[in-house]
């Protein structure tokens, strides 16, 4: 029954996501700020398990803010300002609850960085001329190495990668993890081929050279492990599996978006810091 519930969430989830993402540049940030409000929901409800203070209120209006700024292009200042100013008013939410104590100052930062600075970041690059090579390379590549280490791990895995973190994760999981997102990047170089031919995405996607398209999937998959080991922390540190039963089968939706958070604007970076 659960694996039941899984392909059948997961296969909605994924509809919903390839909605969102082709029908428009609006639905695609609107689609991506609704998952970061959901995420800051779960981040907020936890982390006060942990005596933490995360204005959820400041969080959601930093996102929708912030998601505005990207549907109208405004200049890096205007993303500057407003985290800025969300963190002010965190803070000064924080002082009127009397929550604000210590280390109360750095609990907002982290709150408001992770997830919700990353989430606007992706908001932008999924409003950016590239955001269809870096969505796939990123998604595929995360998703794939994800499995193969999963599969490769369970096989051949036999030293701990992090057991304080993350027991079941291995080193040689890992390495599958890389291999498989190697065989990835080759593949999306395949598609990109194939795109070109296309009326209607050949005109949405830009050609990736094959080296680009491995080095892209290896480092952004490499970043979204890291990501998901970042997450596995935080849960063993409140003692929950979970950050909430969102999705069946699935758990929350931070549960979904641990890796992508890192991935997506490691892709990124790798296309434009190759000229793309």
């Amino acid at each position: 029954m659960q694996m039941k519930n899984r392909i059948i969430y997961g296969s909605i989830m994924i509809a919903i996501l390839l909605l969102c993402v082709f029908l428009s540049p609006i639905t695609r940030v609107l689609g991506f700020a609704l998952a970061g409000c959901l995420c800051a929901y779960e981040y907020s409800h936890q982390m006060e398990k942990l005596n933490m203070f995360c204005s959820l209120h400041v969080m959601l209006l930093y996102l929708l803010v912030q998601a505005v700024f990207t549907i109208l292009h405004v200049g890096l200042a205007a993303y500057c300002a407003c985290f800025i100013g969300a963190v002010y008013l965190a803070m000064f939410s924080g002082v009127l609850r009397k929550r604000v104590n210590g280390n109360g100052a750095l609990d907002t930062a982290a709150g408001l960085a992770y997830p919700c600075v990353l989430f606007s970041a992706i908001m932008v690059i999924g409003n950016s001329d590239i955001w269809l090579e870096t969505l796939s390379l990123a998604c595929l590549g995360t998703w794939v190495c994800d499995t193969g280490a999963m599969l490769g791990g369970r096989r051949f895995g036999k030293h701990k990668l992090a057991p304080a973190i993350s027991p079941n994760k291995t080193v040689e999981g890992a390495f599958w993890g890389a291999g498989t997102a190697i065989l990835t990047g080759v593949v999306v170089y395949l598609l990109g081929i194939g795109f070109r031919g296309m009326t209607w995405i050949g005109t949405l996607y830009t050609p990736v050279p094959l080296w680009l398209c491995v080095l892209t999937c290896l480092v952004s998959s490499s970043m979204g492990q890291i990501g998901d080991l970042v997450e596995s922390l935080i849960k063993r540190m409140i003692g929950v599996k979970d950050f909430s039963n969102l999705i069946p089968g699935h758990g929350g939706m931070f549960d979904r978006a641990d890796s992508l958070l890192f991935s997506i604007p490691t892709a990124y970076l790798c296309l434009r810091l190759a000229g793309l």
